[in-house]
């Protein structure tokens, strides 16, 4: 029997990407996008499933998760919600916090009451943020040549690590992120928070405020400026989409042992990127050309050093990166190339 799917920010990045590995499974999943197409690459992807697959095997509902009624009728038939909606961007939450609040805090709530209203005890997961884990100021970094790193903390920072919301986008995904992990000690729900470090990949718009690697590689092939925050040494791991869904996919298919559970996930220690010292020479590599940038202070919540410990999912979801970063980022550049008339 078919599964009924619900993907809040079906027409983002992450959620396009979901709803087409969905769909290129044919009868298997049944799927319905929740999205209020708010962001520019929105209703691009759209158009994109639209092309790519029969529109009568997906269902498209237009909506926010801030409307509690829209998206509980939305979820009154899934078995499983994968909620990818909301504010994403830690400098759009400084400027506007009232919206990032509603968005991502209230926004998680009424999707989480939508689930548990429903009836069906639905899978549930959510895609939180590292951001939750604030500046981790008791881990101590060390600086490189070209990067910091942790000094004690070899594989980087575990689920273990202590929350500590920094920016209105932290408290608000936070806020989120505990709300998922109660709903399963409270009401049963079988939910699952993944707290995901720098994803990339295929359809992704990145902008300078969000998605920095995507954007960095959509601006050196346009042309447009790139500004550099902070020293440019500054360390993420980066995971690739197809990494990602499949994380998705292990926690559904394992969900009597996921549920409940919180996962940090991204590329780990061997997938480590300074976000200007060292991608800047590989991006330059790959345009053939220098690349001019300009220089500004830190950004609010900008952390020195993340990377996740993701041996957790690895135990117990059999999961861990397949795509390494040199790929993953030759493929990001190569989708660029031959789709800059989509920037």
């Amino acid at each position: 029997m078919a599964r009924n799917y619900l993907i809040t920010g079906g027409a983002g990045f992450i959620g396009s990407n979901y709803v087409a590995r969905l769909l290129s499974r044919g009868r298997e999943a049944k799927v319905t996008i929740y999205d209020n197409l708010s962001r520019a690459g929105a209703p691009r992807n759209l158009e994109w499933l639209k092309q790519t697959f029969d529109e009568k095997s997906f269902d498209v509902i237009v909506g926010d998760v801030r409307e509690a009624d829209k998206i509980a009728e939305a979820a009154r038939r899934s078995d499983v919600i994968v909620h990818l909606a909301g504010q994403v961007a830690v400098t759009t939450s400084v400027t506007n916090p009232r919206d990032d609040f509603e968005s991502n805090a209230i926004g998680t709530f009424n999707t989480l009451e939508a689930a548990r209203l429903s009836g069906r005890n639905p899978t549930f997961i959510y895609a939180s943020t590292n951001k939750v884990y604030g500046g981790m100021e008791d881990a101590e970094v060390v600086e490189d040549a070209t990067r910091w790193h942790y000094k004690d903390l070899t594989f980087g920072a575990p689920e273990t690590q202590p929350l500590d919301f920094h920016s209105p986008y932290g408290c608000s995904k936070g806020t989120g992120d505990q709300y998922v992990r109660d709903y399963f000690r409270i009401y049963g729900l079988p939910t699952v928070v993944f707290r995901q470090s720098c994803i990339y990949g295929p359809r992704q718009f990145g902008i300078e405020d969000q998605g920095w690697l995507a954007w960095m590689i959509i601006a050196a092939v346009t042309g447009r400026q790139i500004t550099i925050y902070g020293d440019g040494k500054q360390v993420r791991d980066v995971l690739h989409v197809d990494d990602l869904m499949n994380a998705y996919d292990a926690a559904i298919a394992n969900i009597d042992r996921a549920k409940g559970q919180v996962y940090n996930m991204g590329g780990g220690a061997g997938n480590v990127l300074a976000v200007w010292a060292e991608f800047g020479p590989m991006l330059e590599k790959l345009l053939g050309k220098p690349i001019p940038v300009a220089r500004s202070d830190w950004r609010p919540g900008d952390q020195r050093v993340f990377y996740a410990d993701y041996r957790k999912a690895e135990r117990e979801l059999g999961w861990k990166p397949k795509i390494s970063l040199e790929e993953g980022v030759e493929m990001l550049y190569e989708w660029v190339q031959e789709n800059q008339s989509l920037f």
